[in-house]
């Protein structure tokens, strides 16, 4: 694949990225185009490697060495073609991915990988300005309805696959827009919300229903659910977010992180959100606690936004610079990044634990008091031990709580339907993508856990298949998942 000498003679770029200074005033992406050449030689560094771990590290199974040495000798026609062929939404993933295929990537055992985001990105988006991505309606309807709950990229993968096998589709969405966290919890510097836009108007136009602001369960009863579609998939996430209880805790000024991306993202749409119910860092000593995506997430929003200060506590230590001797290839590379979010300032703790939140007279939080940890493990059991002597206190004007999900949000669609749940609260599906209800299937988070975009749209791409079957008896759609 690519040019037979390009991994040795070709060092990884870079994507490119906007000033930092000029970036923080705005809301635009982060990331600039490659030029076409430099493109071209990132693609000849994808070597005839013989097996090709990058897809071992994609759950989509994506065709990465074909698409790479496609870009190498500049036909992007059909590159694009072959990046669909396995993803149906490549301008997503192209900017929100971790990319573990990268971490997978047989160059990568001993130099830097192959710049495949970077590569897949500027496919689909060369499609869209050539005019290459065009609504394709199904010939024929099978007369069977499927209704999909959620509009997330697990929802939005199956929605695409099962409209393609014929079946009528209608997305229900709880929000008054759709795209689920692609739309309220992904910053607009990390993908405006143009991209969704473009995408959900081919939807639109090869057949599929969108219903914004239905709430199953409250708006729509589950049993009126059951009756009027043939099939439902439950896509509808893990919205329930992790808290941190500690003394303090209910002070107010103390958010969880997705009220605060929400509402930013909300106002970028054009909507007229008072300042009283607005979660502004403008002028606060900010306060991020999680160490993850959305902890960058909350950073960059904070920089824009004006924060005084901001600072990120990760409970864990800070990880190596390079692979440690327990993290081998192909695994996922355990190592310190530097998100774009973090290169715009800000500082990072690492190896902290908060123990209290304390308030003035108002009782608005005003700092947060910490001591550092040491990870021990015992009995094959990690503890975080507070180190003594470390216990100190940091202003907090605003603090964010970004430590993730524990499942789905616990409401009539899980109760009314009598849904059974996994030991960890998820909702239980067979190899069939079926829960506990016939007729009804899961994808995405809701059933996996929080996880990543790459892994919900492999999954609502399973799903769709299984939802076929269950309707048609048969199934031409993959299925890159069991």
């Amino acid at each position: 694949m690519g040019k037979v000498t390009g991994f040795i003679e070709i060092k990884r770029k870079k994507h490119p990225t906007r000033p930092v200074d000029e970036r923080i005033r705005d809301w635009q992406e982060v990331y600039l185009p490659y030029a076409n050449a430099d493109l071209q030689q990132q693609g000849a560094r994808c070597m005839d490697c013989g097996i090709p771990f990058c897809h071992q590290g994609c759950p989509l199974g994506n065709l990465i060495p074909e698409w790479n040495d496609l870009v190498y000798r500049d036909r992007w026609r059909a590159a694009i073609d072959r990046l669909h062929a396995t993803n149906n939404f490549p301008e997503f993933t192209g900017r929100l991915c971790p990319a573990p295929c990268e971490g997978s990537c047989v160059l990568a055992i001993d130099q830097d990988p192959v710049t495949i985001k970077g590569i897949e990105v500027s496919i689909i988006d060369r499609a869209f300005e050539e005019g290459w991505v065009v609504a394709q309606p199904p010939a024929t309807r099978t007369g069977k309805k499927v209704a999909i709950v959620g509009s997330g990229p697990a929802g939005l993968a199956a929605a695409d696959q099962l409209n393609r096998a014929g079946h009528t589709v209608t997305v229900l969405e709880k929000s008054d827009r759709i795209g689920g966290l692609l739309r309220y919890g992904i910053p607009e510097f990390k993908m405006e919300k143009r991209v969704l836009d473009r995408r959900l108007a081919i939807l639109e136009a090869e057949g599929v229903t969108f219903r914004g602001g239905v709430d199953v369960g409250r708006d729509l009863p589950v049993a009126q659910l059951r009756s009027e579609w043939d099939a439902v998939l439950l896509a509808a996430g893990a919205g329930q977010p992790r808290d941190l209880p500690v003394p303090g805790r209910d002070l107010s000024g103390i958010h969880f992180a997705m009220e605060y991306l929400t509402l930013q993202n909300r106002r970028n749409e054009g909507d007229a959100i008072p300042e009283a119910q607005f979660i502004s860092a403008k002028g606060r000593h900010v306060i991020i606690i999680g160490g993850g995506d959305t902890g960058a997430d909350c950073l960059g929003t904070a920089h824009r936004q004006g924060a005084a200060s901001v600072t990120q506590l990760e409970l864990l230590p800070r990880p190596p610079a390079e692979r440690a001797a327990d993290n081998p290839w192909p695994q996922w590379p355990n190592v310190f990044r530097v998100s774009p979010a973090h290169e715009e300032g800000g500082d990072r703790l690492f190896a902290v634990s908060t123990q209290r939140f304390s308030g003035d007279a108002n009782n608005r939080v005003r700092s947060l008091h910490l001591v550092d940890v040491e990870m021990v493990r015992r009995d094959g059991r990690v503890t975080f031990e507070p180190v003594a002597g470390t216990e100190r206190e940091l202003p907090a004007e605003l603090v964010l709580l970004a430590m993730g999900f524990v499942g789905p949000e616990r409401g009539p669609l899980v109760s009314d339907l009598g849904l059974k749940l996994t030991e960890r609260g998820n909702v239980w599906r067979d190899e069939r993508w079926m829960t506990s209800i016939p007729g009804v299937f899961t994808a995405g988070d809701m059933q996996r856990g929080q996880s990543l975009i790459v892994w919900a749209i492999a999954e609502g791409r399973s799903a769709a298949s299984g939802i076929d079957r269950y309707l048609t008896g048969d199934s031409a759609l993959p299925a890159p998942l069991q």
